[in-house]
């Protein structure tokens, strides 16, 4: 019973089923619940497209309302002698046969544009409706519409309720099937979905023909409520009640659409007996119920009885097996090895940005059980060749052909279907899925029912064993139902890695697999990828060259677009030209710095202060008891394994996230509750990861933004980074991801800045790129305090005074950098670094699993 009580329906049949007791009681009219019901339902259609798919249209009314019209003329002129049953059938399947051909036009554009363009649909029916008198009545609609069944008030009332019910069942089993936790998937990264290789526009535009279909039922029970038909509902005036009605509810909660619906048409019945003007109160009482719960009544009802999270499914994810069976490949290795036939082909590619060319007459061929690595410097294109490879931005010239077919034009689903996966170099997963879905949407998309609407997704048991294997290849069991928002980058970057592998593909594209992963996750990672190559072609990009010279069959180098090596890594190791374009050498600034970064320091003056902090997310307790003390001009490295909580303590310095227990002080100031604006204000700047620059800024407008007196003047920003120098007209979207690293640290220091927290920032950094940026931090040494999080500890230790080690949330370690450096065994205890034996070890046991 307590079970049946939690299932989304039967809370909304008690409530429906009270609210018609109510009408016994008081002088609630009966027909006041039944209209409730029904935008029940028009709000759960319209909340299905905001909540499951991400789409917002600004004319959800176009359904309902021509639903309201088929209904009645099909009972005034064609059903009326048999039943409304009839009627009712009709209305939905004429929703349907509309929807398609008007979602597939409408569908070809995203964001805004899709909700002008449903807006606009809604407001070209209603001129029909208003003015095609002889059909539709115009103004004075269509009245006396038959009902002959349910004539009772009573009697349609419980159909009404019924039929609401059920349709709401349906939808909740939907959403846990297959396709609907297809369209969640979608929700959170369309581009991810495709890569797996779903058809992303046609599952949208079931999705959006099932959204109309539910809405056109409520329209046409509307039709027969009234008994009658007026081409309000298709006005621009209440296009977007039923959004309206989705925001106020709850729209991440299943049953939001019960709360939105029945404040909206109480406020309306009430105020509109009142004023004639009633939206003057209604827009004051929305606003403010938006300002007090922003996700809705549901999501303020659920935090005062302290449930937290999204509901449109569901919690859990199916039990973990008592033994998860190894990580195995599903595809199979060519025959011949490296030496047969190539199983990717590419001749002539090349692409052009404008007068930029970063692609530049490509050959070479790939094959099967190879591990064949392209590298280059930031810049080279490397990514962009990727892209095109997988089909998401088309070459301007070339041809790519896989399997011997010409995939050169083909869209990125068809080409993941052939037996092609990529994953991307800034971390693609679905935001809002927890770590299992990921990969059980992945695994999903390569069996025959992956858009099966009836059967509940997690009831295939292959398809969950198949999940949890992958979850221990890469090592996220224990992860397996955590939101990604709640999982580090490091975590984040292997649950893709797992999302990639779940797919049967014959050539895996890894774009910077290593990139933010600490050296025991490098180390496994690497050597699953290294298995791999047996069974599969990799494509691998990464920066950590001397993984790549270890773990590569061969390699190509790119450099400014043109391809100036390719052969046995031995070969391309030595090849003087690789050395200068990619390998670049350390500036002497970096040396010097390096050779007396271990002299003594005089005691510095306390500028930050942070003591017992203990921070989360979701509830969780990420930091627990965190003590960090940075003195004026000091570097301090902040270490520790991925998930430890680096990033977590950075941003609760900076105010991003409130923090549960402890104290800031910025001398001598309390500022643990300040707004992040404020704390800058003070002089502390965040160089996050991932740079978050304004791409379609120009380098000098990025910088010019953040412009403030006391801040270094552009002139001295140029001297710390020439490169910038000659970038400064480029627009950000188009500069490489070192030179967004440089333009992202010189943001913070041209506001007046004492303090610089700097997240990650080597982050996919070719070695040359990770030279100047580290010269320019040993420059800023002793003018500006800096707190450095850095997965590679040999390379932020050299250039820091002091070092903090994370545990668990904990610190574990706080002393000098040089005494840390100096300590391989406390190294490899705190922050998981592994010995070449070991290193060996582990690829050993990782081959034997995949074997």
């Amino acid at each position: 019973m307590k079970a049946l009580w939690k299932h989304p329906v039967a809370q909304v049949a008690a409530v429906l089923v009270l609210m018609s007791l109510l009408t016994l009681v008081t002088h609630l009219p009966l027909g006041r619940v039944t209209q409730i019901a029904i935008y029940v339902l028009y709000a759960a259609g319209i909340g299905l497209l905001v909540g499951y798919l991400g789409l917002v249209p600004f004319g959800g009314s176009v359904f309902f309302g021509l639903a309201s019209y088929a209904a009645a003329l099909s009972l005034l002129h064609w059903f009326g002698n048999v039943n409304e049953f009839a009627g009712l059938a009709f209305s939905v399947l004429f929703t349907v046969l509309v929807a398609l051909p008007v979602g597939a036009l409408i569908l070809r554009r995203k964001g805004l544009y899709f909700s002008l363009l449903s807006l606009a649909c809604t407001q070209i029916c209603f001129e029909i409706a208003y003015k095609w008198t002889d059909l539709t009545g115009g103004e004075n609609g269509l009245q006396r519409v038959p009902r002959p069944v349910l004539d009772s008030a009573f009697g349609f009332h419980v159909f009404v309720v019924l039929v609401v019910l059920a349709s709401l069942w349906l939808m909740w089993r939907l959403v846990h099937s297959p396709l609907g936790r297809l369209f969640q998937a979608i929700r959170d990264n369309e581009q991810r979905a495709a890569s797996l290789g779903y058809d992303v526009y046609r599952v949208k535009l079931v999705g959006f023909t099932v959204s109309a279909a539910i809405t056109g039922l409520a329209g046409g029970m509307l039709a027969l409520f009234m008994r009658g038909v007026y081409a309000n509902p298709l006005s621009w005036e209440h296009a977007a009640d039923a959004l309206l009605m989705t925001v106020l509810g709850g729209m991440h909660h299943f049953i939001g659409a019960l709360w939105g619906a029945i404040l909206f048409i109480v406020l309306e019945d009430q105020l509109g007996a009142l004023l004639n003007n009633w939206w003057l109160v209604f827009a004051p009482i929305l606003i403010l119920v938006t300002l007090a719960a922003p996700e809705g009544i549901h999501g303020l009802i659920r935090r005062i009885w302290g449930g937290k999270g999204w509901t449109l499914v569901r919690n859990g994810i199916p039990p973990r097996p008592q033994r998860i069976a190894p990580y195995a490949p599903e595809a199979v290795r060519e025959a011949g090895g490296s030496d047969a036939r190539a199983l990717l082909t590419v001749r002539g590619l090349s692409k052009k940005f404008g007068s930029l060319t970063v692609a530049s007459g490509y050959d070479f061929d790939v094959h099967a059980g190879t591990l064949h690595s392209f590298i280059g410097p930031n810049g080279a294109g490397k990514t962009t060749f990727f892209n095109m490879l997988s089909g998401v931005i088309a070459p301007d010239s070339g041809e790519v052909r896989f399997l011997e077919q010409d995939i050169t034009r083909l869209p990125m689903h068809k080409r993941i279907r052939l037996g092609l996966a990529r994953s991307f170099q800034i971390v693609s997963v679905f935001t809002n899925l927890t770590a299992f879905e990921n990969v059980r949407i992945a695994v999903q998309a390569t069996r025959p029912d992956r858009h099966a609407f009836w059967r509940d997704a997690h009831g295939s048991a292959a398809t969950n064993g198949r999940t949890w294997s992958i979850l221990a290849a890469v090592g996220l069991v224990d992860k397996a139902g955590e939101l990604c928002t709640d999982l580090s980058h490091g975590e984040r970057r292997l649950l893709e890695i797992g999302i990639t592998l779940a797919t049967q593909a014959r050539l895996l594209l890894l774009d910077e697999p290593l990139a933010g992963l600490g050296e025991a996750d490098r180390v496994r990672v690497a050597a699953l990828i290294q298995a791999l190559a047996r069974s599969h072609a990799v494509v691998l990009i990464e920066h950590d060259i001397d993984r790549v010279l270890a773990l590569s069959d061969r390699i190509t180098v790119l450099h400014q677009g043109r391809l100036i090596a390719d052969g046995k890594p031995a070969e391309v190791a030595a090849n003087p030209e690789v050395v200068r374009a990619y390998l670049g050498a350390a500036p002497a600034s970096v040396h010097a710095g390096v050779a007396t970064r271990s002299d003594a320091r005089a005691p510095a003056r306390t500028l930050l202060d942070a003591r017992g902090l203990a921070a989360g997310y979701g509830g969780g307790r990420i930091l627990d008891g965190v003590d960090l003390r940075v003195g004026e001009g000091e570097a301090v490295a902040l270490l520790g394994r991925n998930g430890v909580g680096k990033t977590t303590l950075l941003r609760a310095l900076y105010g991003m996230m409130p923090v549960n227990e402890g104290s800031i002080e910025w001398d001598g100031k309390s500022i643990e509750r300040l707004r992040p604006f404020e704390i800058n204000r003070l002089g502390i700047s965040m160089v996050p990861e991932g740079r978050r620059l304004f791409p379609n800024l120009t380098v000098q407008d990025n910088l010019l933004i953040a412009v403030r007196k006391g801040g270094m003047p552009l002139e001295e920003i140029f001297e710390l980074f020439p490169r910038l120098a000659t970038i400064r007209k480029s627009r950000a979207e188009s500069i490489s991801g070192g030179e967004r690293q440089m333009v992202a640290i010189a943001r913070a220091l041209v506001a007046p800045s004492r303090l610089i927290l700097l997240d990650e920032p080597f982050e996919g950094l070719a070695p040359a790129v990770v030279n100047e940026v580290m010269a320019a931090i040993l420059k800023l040494r002793g003018r500006v305090a800096m707190v450095l999080v850095e997965h590679h500890a040999e390379q932020v230790l050299a250039i820091v005074d002091r070092a903090v080690v994370l545990v668990n949330g904990r610190v574990a370690y706080e002393g000098s950098a040089a005494e840390l450096a100096a300590d391989a065994p406390l190294q490899a205890r705190l922050l998981g670094l592994v010995d070449p034996k070991r290193e060996e070890e582990e690829a050993a046991e990782v081959a034997s699993c995949l074997s």
